[in-house]
């Protein structure tokens, strides 16, 4: 067994940082590691939050740790920040608002950013979601920062996501253009004491009669982080979700189909990590770069097809 897959059985904390730290650097051994960890996985509870920039998101995981530990649940918090252009970390690395839980041994806190690889930020989330499962934490809190495509292919891998909203911030017309609507299993309209909270529900009421989901109908939640309301209702409905994934067909649909797109992510990764060290590994091929008339379409075809003639994965 790997030797951070051990520690991490023992609840070795340092251990567990380490992992996630090989993860996202993609060390070598990463998948050696993350396939053994994957067999200690204690079946947490993966939790997405997500919404756009401004709608309370930390403020409101923030009130959920607290709620969490009084009922004796250990948590695992990765936040997932933009990446600084300076230093590359995460630019809100520091998690303010966190500051109280940072003592807590009961609560893990990570920040992590993309390094601009193909998935790299989606892919990384998804290891770290597993080695904090292997971990033994009883839920897994994934905040995203906003609600593009990185955010939407974290939150297939979440067992529950809910989706931030506040009134009148007309964030609505770009949520549905993002398509994350589809894949919110509850809403959650923070900062309920503002105007427009009626205005909002009924959007999201007419925007369910048309998509007239099958099985699951997302419920919606009105919170005020600031004064810790509705917080218990939320973990209800969070609850509520969990119990359907587990005791229904439709449920397990659900996790069938995201253990597909989980294999076919890493198979593609896998693909394009070789295809990339094959290319820039051949100095005649990087030569073609210097022609900016090239055809790419030509190149890309050609290219892929010697891969392939050669068996692929040469390089290992």
């Amino acid at each position: 067994m790997h030797p951070l897959a051990e520690r991490i059985q023992q609840q070795d904390m340092r251990a567990l940082a380490r992992a996630i730290t090989l993860v996202e650097n993609d060390a070598p051994e990463k998948l050696d590691m993350l396939s053994e960890i994957f067999s200690l996985k204690k079946n947490a509870h993966y939790i997405g939050i997500t919404g756009s920039p401004g709608a309370g998101k930390s403020s409101l995981v923030n009130r959920l740790l607290t709620h969490l530990r009084e009922q004796d649940l250990t948590v695992a918090v990765i936040a997932v920040d933009p990446t600084s252009p300076f230093s590359g970390g995460a630019l809100l690395g520091d998690r303010v608002r966190m500051n109280q839980h940072f003592t807590d041994p009961g609560i893990f806190i990570r920040s992590m950013a993309t390094r601009g690889s193909l998935g790299g930020l989606a892919r990384a989330t998804k290891d770290t979601i597993r080695v904090c499962d292997a971990y033994g934490f009883d839920v897994i809190l994934v905040e995203t920062v906003g609600v593009g495509q990185s955010e939407l292919d974290i939150m297939k891998v979440a067992d529950t996501t809910g989706l931030v909203l506040t009134p009148n911030s007309g964030d609505v017309l770009q949520i549905f253009k993002a398509g994350i609507m589809e894949i919110a299993n509850l809403f959650i309209i923070n900062k309920a004491d503002l105007p427009g909270v009626q205005r909002l529900k009924t959007t999201l009421e007419e925007y369910m009669m048309i998509a007239n989901p099958k099985g699951w109908v997302p419920p919606i939640v009105q919170t005020i982080s600031t004064q810790n309301e509705g917080i218990g209702e939320l973990w209800s409905e969070i609850r509520r979700h969990h119990d359907y994934l587990y005791q229904t067909a439709k449920g397990e649909e659900q996790r069938q189909q995201q253990l597909k797109l989980e294999v076919y992510d890493l198979i593609r990764e896998e693909i394009w990590r070789d295809v990339e060290r094959t290319i820039e590994s051949d100095q005649e091929k990087q030569q073609v770069f210097h022609n900016a008339s090239a055809d790419p379409y030509q190149l890309a075809k050609e290219w892929f097809q010697e891969w392939k003639g050669k068996g692929g994965n040469s390089h290992d």
